[in-house]
């Protein structure tokens, strides 16, 4: 949990242990005229009608801003072709068309009748065009404010100069990419990676447009440009003579779907959003896979093309665990097996005693997951039912029969989460207070001292919420034994590839293993360490190894756990508390497509993902409170 807070000085609180999610990317190419969509659809701005929809059927992903950027086809010479509008407003995309609908309603004033005249709307409103990007920021550096909003854009007096581009993203070689484009950044530039990217990408497009003016192959622009970056990528771009694309990293870290009709050219950050928002089926969503890029020519027309030779496909499993949205039916099913692979241990910390047990899930993005574990434990009880009944050799009753074919998991909703709560009060020991009551726990559902509980939660990363509130607001049920339960692995190291988790002193895994270190006298250790990465970094080898390995190496998961648990156990609080954690295999078997493991093991797609990592460490016994990358 964390309290944001606003200029005014007020906060807010938020659920859970929060991760900042991804951003999220939206593109639609509209292939007719927009006369066409008037006949057929109803309406002229239909492109920015389904462009709203597929950025708030993802709006999950980016709360920091939005924004949108469109270009326009044919225009006349003179007259502007590439609009952008930006916001970071708390509802940064209602924000957006509440603005796009205003200029509209203005319009209407003097031209009553403009929507039925796509082409005088066209010349009128700034951004209706054919081909529109759209972008959902979480930011992972800069500051949150609408400069920092994607697109990004340049523009020259040639047209097929002009470029916008957004992505969901980070690269590692920022510094590296800005020496390349011979480019000294400002204070700006430095705090953006898509900045760095959008220099690389418009550098080869120049030279490529001098070779083939007014009609530069965006392909070589692309094939020349992406090996540059480290990092994982879903980037979509526009020149000004409404060529476009939509490219994927080599490794297929971050995710990218599209989908084609005769009206339309889709791309998103999620499968689930086209479906909804254009009514199609899962097999008509296809994905763009690693180092493709899907590119679109003034002229409608469209080709898939490899851009980057495909490596090891390492697709982030976070995205089906937490990010993306539950309703894509295969991140469902994932999510249920995470649960059911759950429960086996599980049923070995309850000592397989589920008459005396209650299990719930917190927060509402572990519901899926809850459903899985429950499955378990329903498949485990019915297999007991089965043997009791054989053992009893055809000796019972209706009553004893009825008992026992009746017997269920006993699940309740625990935990209420009460979404108005608010405070001004800025004091540390106030905020705590407050927070432990951002849930609203439900009275009478366990019985005093006799019931275990199982709470399962998606994932555990600081561990500062469950000891600042969850822990402490399940305490007030009095159970006899309190059981956390994560349908992730222990998040042990950073991620640099576009989720916000680059510090390591942040994750309760990483602070359970150094106080382990300490506790047992092997403090010599972290030293070692420290000296092996200095040397690393004097070498320009800091990318070789993952030298934040050898802090963990000496301790077992459950020793890891075990040691968690006491840390997100308040103090003076008297009821035992223990954490189960997801295995590695056990994820890899429940999301087989999406193998990218870094957070939990280390094994970074990128030489980058090394870098920073150790820079993570350094920093941390330094005692810098700053990214490693």
């Amino acid at each position: 949990m964390r309290l944001k807070g606003f200029s005014n000085g007020s906060y807010f609180i938020i659920m859970s242990d929060e991760i900042k999610h991804e951003c999220g990317l939206a593109f639609i190419r509209l292939r007719k005229p927009l006369s066409h969509y008037l006949k057929t659809q109803g309406s002229a701005v239909y492109g920015l009608n389904k462009l709203y929809l597929l950025m708030e059927k993802q709006h999950n992903r980016g709360q920091d801003g939005a924004g949108i950027a469109t270009v326009k086809l044919d225009v006349e010479p003179g007259y502007p072709f590439l609009h952008r509008i930006r916001s970071s407003n708390n509802q940064p995309i209602a924000d957006l068309f509440f603005k796009i609908g205003q200029e509209v309603t203005e319009l209407e004033k003097y031209l009553p009748d403009i929507k039925h005249h796509p082409g005088l709307l066209k010349g009128h409103l700034p951004y209706l065009g054919e081909v529109m990007l759209g972008h959902l920021r979480y930011g992972t550096q800069g500051k949150n404010n609408v400069e920092f909003c994607h697109p990004f854009i340049k523009r020259n007096t040639h047209p097929s100069r002009n470029l916008a581009l957004a992505g969901n993203f980070n690269l590692v070689n920022t510094e590296e990419l800005f020496a390349l484009a011979n480019i000294d950044p400002g204070e700006f530039q430095k705090q953006s990676d898509l900045a760095a990217m959008m220099e690389v990408v418009h550098h080869f497009l120049v030279k490529e447009d001098e070779q083939n003016p007014n009609s530069p192959n965006i392909n070589n622009v692309l094939k020349k440009a992406a090996p540059l970056f480290d990092g994982g990528f879903t980037v979509g771009g526009m020149t000004g003579n409404g060529t476009s694309f939509v490219l994927r990293d080599a490794h297929g870290i971050r995710p990218a779907y599209y989908y084609i009709n005769d009206d339309v050219i889709v791309a998103a950050s999620e499968r689930a959003a086209i479906r909804t928002t254009f009514n199609v089926g899962e097999n008509e969503v296809l994905e763009l896979m690693p180092g493709q890029a899907l590119i679109t020519e003034p002229d409608g027309h469209y080709h898939i093309e490899q851009i980057l030779e495909p490596k090891e496909r390492r697709a982030c499993s976070f995205e089906r665990i937490y990010f993306s949205r539950g309703s894509d039916e295969k991140i469902y099913r994932e999510r249920i097996t995470l649960g059911h692979k759950l429960s086996k241990r599980v049923l070995e910390h309850i000592d397989y005693d589920l008459k005396n047990t209650i299990f719930s899930y917190i927060p509402n993005t572990a519901e899926v997951a809850f459903f899985g574990l429950v499955k378990g434990m329903e498949d485990y009880l019915n297999q007991i039912k089965v043997q009791r009944i054989m053992s009893w050799n055809g000796e019972f009753d209706e009553e004893k029969l009825t008992e026992m074919i009746t017997r269920k998991i006993r699940q309740e909703k625990i935990a209420i989460k009460d979404v108005k709560l608010r405070t001004f009060i800025t004091e540390d020991s106030s905020r705590n207070e407050m927070v432990q009551h951002v849930y609203d726990v439900t009275y009478g559902t366990i019985r005093d001292y006799q019931d275990t509980l199982v709470v399962i939660d998606d994932s555990i990363v600081r561990g500062t919420t469950l000891k600042e509130s969850i822990v402490r607001m399940l305490g007030r049920l009095k159970p006899k034994k309190i059981i956390i339960v994560s349908s992730a692995p222990q998040i042990r190291y950073p991620d640099c590839y576009g989720i916000d988790m680059s510090k390591l002193g942040d994750f309760v895994a990483f602070r359970a293993a150094i106080q382990l270190l300490q506790e047992r006298g092997m403090g010599d250790l972290i030293q070692e360490v420290q000296d092996t990465i200095k040397e690393l970094s004097r070498n320009n080898q800091l990318h070789t190894e993952n030298v934040v390995r050898r802090i963990y190496k000496p301790f077992t998961t459950e020793e890891i756990s075990d040691k968690i648990a006491e840390l997100i156990t308040p103090k003076d609080f008297t009821i035992p508390v223990q954490v189960i954690y997801q295995n590695i295999e056990d994820l890899h078997a429940s999301c087989p497509t999406n193998t990218g493991d870094w957070y939990f093991t280390g094994n970074y797609p990128t030489p980058g993902g090394n870098k920073v990592c150790n820079k993570a460490l350094l920093n941390y016994l330094e005692g810098k409170n700053v990214r490693g990358y």
